[in-house]
């Protein structure tokens, strides 16, 4: 019995950790038409938006834990806005890197998942994308937050358990184009409500307070990022 465990476990760590082989360039295409079909027409951006509302208040969370600051809760709202709330100094770097995390924070895991599929690591984003979702459920305070986060999380594990090698790589790569596409459109979003006097209390905004640096200069950055972020892993997704 043990050494039938022992086996099972060896194999779930070298499915986990070995290399899968790259999808075929056609369906690398078609996940990235998918991914600009999802992402350009305002009513589908109006739902998919909430996976990228995900990301960013998952960026929140994920770097205040990660700058000592206290993790109390994050909510998820029907109409794509999301909240995370963190106790802890309200200077310094923690907070600046905690509101600078959001906007960002797509982009980079798009930009990490795109390294990870150059290097035909497909399970593995699968399995550190559910792991992710499964701690974000754990600090989730809403029912409709909840909800989309379970349907994500459902979402991956289903296919990493049960979908074929080649169906996983298809998922794999239309998840990533999208958080890279999709992480591009909020810091424009952002830009319009500001030129209209919108949006007072944002992550740029309150960047600025904190760091008297020029709203503007941190939506650059935002922009940067993100633009950065999709030249770069829409490469290493081509080149796989």
């Amino acid at each position: 019995m043990d050494s039938l465990a022992a086996t099972s476990l060896t194999g779930l760590w070298d499915r986990l950790t070995g290399t899968q082989p790259d999808p075929a360039l056609w369906v690398v295409i078609a996940t990235l038409a998918t991914a600009l079909a999802v992402v350009s027409p305002h009513p589908l951006w109006r739902i998919s938006r909430n996976a990228i509302t995900i990301a960013h208040e998952g960026g929140h969370g994920l770097v205040a834990l990660l700058t000592g600051r206290q993790l109390t809760g994050i909510r998820l709202h029907s109409d794509t806005s999301g909240l995370t709330v963190s106790r802890g100094k309200p200077y310094g770097l923690g907070m600046i890197l905690t509101a600078a995390a959001g906007y960002t924070a797509p982009s980079l895991l798009g930009l990490g998942g795109a390294a990870l599929l150059a290097a035909g690591r497909i399970t593995l984003l699968l399995w550190v994308a559910t792991a992710l979702l499964v701690a974000m459920l754990v600090m989730i305070r809403n029912a409709y937050g909840v909800l989309t986060v379970v349907l994500a999380g459902g979402a991956f594990l289903l296919v990493s358990w049960l979908a074929g090698a080649q169906v996983q790589a298809a998922f794999a790569y239309a998840v990533v184009w999208f958080l890279l596409l999709g992480g591009v459109r909020p810091p424009f979003e952002l830009q319009m409500k500001r030129s209209r006097g919108g949006a007072g209390d944002s992550d740029a905004d309150q960047l600025s307070r904190l760091t008297h640096v020029p709203a503007g200069l941190w939506l650059f950055l935002f922009h940067a990022v993100t633009l950065c972020s999709l030249i770069g892993g829409g490469g290493w997704l081509l080149e796989a």
